[in-house]
Order: C-alpha cells, then sequence, then structure tokens
C-alpha cells in the first residue's frame, strides 16, 4: 500500500484496471456483478483520470500491476489490491480475504506478477481501451469527476 497524504482521496473505492487487457476487464465484471451495493468506480489505466489519480499518489508505473485500487486516500497494488477488492464484494467472498491475508507480500506478489505478465499470452489483449455499456459507464470516472 502506498499512502498520499495530500487531499485526493474519494469516499467510495476506485478500481484502476488495464483498460486492454482480457482479465482485467473480466475482472472488471466480475467485481461488478458482486457489487450490489455499487461502492466501486473505475477507470482504465491508460485513461486521463487515472493518470491523474495516479500522479497525485506519486506511483511509478509498473507494467505488472494491472489492477490498482484507490481507498480513503491509500493506493493498494497488486495482491494487497486484489486482497482488497474481495473483501469488499458481496456474498462469501470476504472469507477469501481472511484466508489469504496471512500469505506474506513476498510470496503473494511474486505469484501476482507470474500472472500480470503473461496475462496477454493467457487472456489477450485488445488493440484498444474496452468500453463499457452506458449502465456501467456511469460507474466509471473521468478527471471531471476525479478533480
Amino acid at each position: 500500500m502506498v499512502r498520499n497524504q495530500n487531499n485526493a482521496g474519494t469516499d467510495m473505492p476506485v478500481i484502476l484496471f488495464d483498460g486492454v487487457c482480457n482479465l482485467c476487464e473480466s475482472t472488471v465484471h466480475f467485481v461488478v456483478r458482486r457489487d450490489r451495493n455499487r461502492q466501486f468506480r473505475f477507470a482504465s489505466l491508460q485513461s486521463a483520470a487515472a493518470q491523474e489519480i495516479l500522479s497525485r499518489h506519486q506511483y511509478a508505473f509498473d507494467p505488472l500491476s494491472s489492477v490498482l485500487l484507490i481507498i480513503d486516500n491509500s493506493l493498494y497494488r497488486k495482491s494487497g489490491a486484489a486482497l482488497q477488492i474481495v473483501r469488499r464484494l458481496d456474498g462469501a467472498w470476504p472469507v477469501l480475504y481472511y484466508l489469504l491475508f496471512w500469505v506474506p507480500r513476498f510470496i503473494a506478489d511474486p505469484v501476482y506478477d507470474f500472472i500480470a505478465n503473461r496475462r496477454y499470452k493467457w487472456f489477450g489483449k485488445k488493440p484498444e481501451c474496452w468500453m463499457p455499456d452506458d449502465d456501467l459507464r456511469q460507474r466509471f470516472i473521468d478527471e471531471q469527476h476525479f478533480l
């Protein structure tokens, strides 16, 4: 987790994802289906909004961090982001957090990196960022909604 001391936080968790990655798009759909309270918002890492958010957190680009999470002015990456996301999902998914949170980051992050490094090969890549449908689009942020 990376903490940002300036006042660029949000009251809702924001998931930043690789917009050309098929696995990442599937992850967004997975979260949406299990987020009945519509607490999560989304932005592709390629968007201007994501770049603004990441600059506020002084985040250095890491091509293996295909999903990042911003909660209460804190940035979670890799396995930390994944665990914090499942912790907030509906149903039994938070149990996964409690089963896996004890796994040390020096073990969990290399597993994340192994998958992230092969995500395009295994799951494919789009030539351009995925665009959500109208219903889902209102849960996506742009720079005007975040600034």
